[in-house]
């Protein structure tokens, strides 16, 4: 990744949950910062999560090139967007692109730019986009980026995806066998073909998403998933692809917030930013 070097001062600590050990992100670090201003692809860049990737890579002056069905519904997000949340979202380094990801000329209009990292949050039901968006999508993204020789890529599925599982609590295993199982098995499908792709990737699983504003502190897990907010994730995923010295590059880490070890699955609206009724 090639792009100029910079200082932070937002504090975002990683800790290894049962262990000693702790990372520190760059931005927590002094002028020897590996974090890089950058050019980044955001994959289902209208999404709740990846949102939060626009607008905080927005305001690290990273140049960002969105791709989503719906770019009008690009908003400032509610998390650390603050007296701003919900607001149009609009920014010179900002590109959006309308387009299905499942289609590779679509896909291809995004690496017209130069791209130095790659972040995937996709989403949606199966009902509405299919039973394997998700992989077919990620397959496209990453043939794009071989071909435009980029390696590094962040992609975002789901505590209890994959090797995860006994990560979930009971209640969403139960959920993971029946409602969701379609759409766990296309996230199982998609993890498995990023780590056969040879890249430098990085697949992020968080635990129970919500939309409160950042906490700053990221626990990396081995055990049950808390809850995390989406603007937490957001930052996580932002510097898997800027920092060239990463240490989650071609792992697949749990992730969730300071305060719990165990959720359950919110299906609220709030837990989406909806406003009550």
């Amino acid at each position: 990744i090639a792009a100029t070097m910079k200082n932070h001062s937002v504090l975002v600590a990683v800790t290894l949950l049962g262990s000693t050990n702790a990372f520190v992100s760059p931005q927590a670090r002094s002028t020897s910062s590996t974090a890089l201003d950058a050019t980044i692809a955001v994959f289902g860049a209208s999404g709740l999560t990846a949102q939060e990737c626009v607008y905080q890579g927005l305001k690290e002056g990273d140049k960002i090139v969105g791709l989503t069905r719906n770019p009008s519904n690009v908003v400032t997000p509610k998390g650390s967007g603050g007296a701003d949340a919900e607001k149009p979202l609009s920014d010179p380094n900002l590109t959006m692109i309308g387009g299905d990801v499942t289609n590779a000329a679509d896909v291809a209009k995004v690496f017209e730019n130069n791209i130095d990292g790659v972040i995937v949050a996709l989403g949606g039901k199966t009902s509405d986009v299919g039973d394997s968006m998700l992989t077919d999508g990620t397959n496209n993204i990453m043939a794009a980026m071989k071909e435009n020789n980029i390696k590094r890529i962040a992609v975002v599925t789901s505590i209890g995806a994959g090797d995860s599982k006994d990560q979930a609590p009971f209640a969403f295993k139960m959920l993971m066998m029946t409602v969701m199982k379609k759409i766990f098995t296309d996230k199982n499908n998609q993890e498995a073909a990023v780590k056969a792709s040879g890249l430098e990737y990085c697949i992020v699983r968080p635990g129970g998403l919500t939309v409160e504003p950042p906490t700053g502190v990221i626990n990396v897990i081995d055990g049950e998933a808390g809850s995390i907010p989406r603007a937490d994730v957001a930052q996580f995923c932002l510097e898997a692809v800027k920092d060239s010295d990463f240490p989650y590059v071609g792992k697949t880490p749990c992730i969730s917030s300071v305060g719990g070890t165990s959720w359950s699955k919110d299906r609220s609206g709030a837990a989406r930013g909806e406003m009550p009724k």
